[in-house]
């Protein structure tokens, strides 16, 4: 019977968390930013994820409360920590972009979290990924380009022109021009400038 209490307060306080996030995007579609931030916020501190991760975007934005990078990342940890890829790809950027130079194990930290996002699925953690292993202090090609084609193959223009340049230099795979202009091209007709340029070259 105390099992089936205990069950019971979970599916209650999930429930109410879950009716809370929604309540909470409703109103900020509406403008009500105040009242969003304050939804948000009682589910997030009821431990739900997505909520936590809006509350990070709140913070991040200064939407219906001020403006503060240390309680977004505050947030953003929570929820990256429950497995939400979008809270873990910007927990990773706030690690990496608002670290001390000399602390490795952020560091660390912060390339996990991007590389489950990654995993996830998130286009914009493989994309920053791909240029980050590529422009590292000791370049890591091959995983570099396997993040940037991930990006790529979710529609990510800037990625595929970075695969381009791959295969026009011979960076993480054999150069091959001709695979680098088919990429190119399918950069430039998603709009992207550095690759209608690298065509004219």
């Amino acid at each position: 019977l105390e099992e089936a209490a205990f069950q019971l307060q979970q599916i209650f306080r999930i429930d109410i968390s879950i009716a809370l996030n929604i309540l909470g995007i409703e109103s900020m579609r509406a403008g009500h930013y105040g009242i969003a931030y304050t939804c948000f916020k009682l589910a997030a501190d009821r431990g739900y994820s997505k909520a936590q991760f809006n509350v990070g975007l709140c913070y991040e934005h200064g939407r219906g409360t001020e403006k503060d990078l240390e309680k977004a990342a505050f947030y953003y940890y929570h929820a990256a920590s429950s497995c939400h890829p979008m809270a873990q790809y910007r927990y990773a950027r706030y690690l990496l972009h608002h670290r001390p130079e000399n602390e490795w194990d952020r560091h660390q930290k912060a390339v996990t979290f991007l590389e489950q996002a990654a995993m996830a699925g998130v286009t914009e953690a493989q994309a920053y990924l791909g240029v980050f292993y590529m422009r590292g202090l000791q370049p890591k090609e091959k995983r570099g380009l396997k993040y940037l084609l991930l990006a790529a193959k979710n529609g990510d223009a800037q990625s595929r022109y970075h695969v381009g340049v791959c295969y026009e230099k011979g960076l993480g795979v054999q150069q091959n021009l001709a695979e680098a202009m088919r990429h190119y091209r399918q950069s430039a007709a998603a709009g992207n400038r550095s690759a209608r340029e690298r065509l004219r070259v």
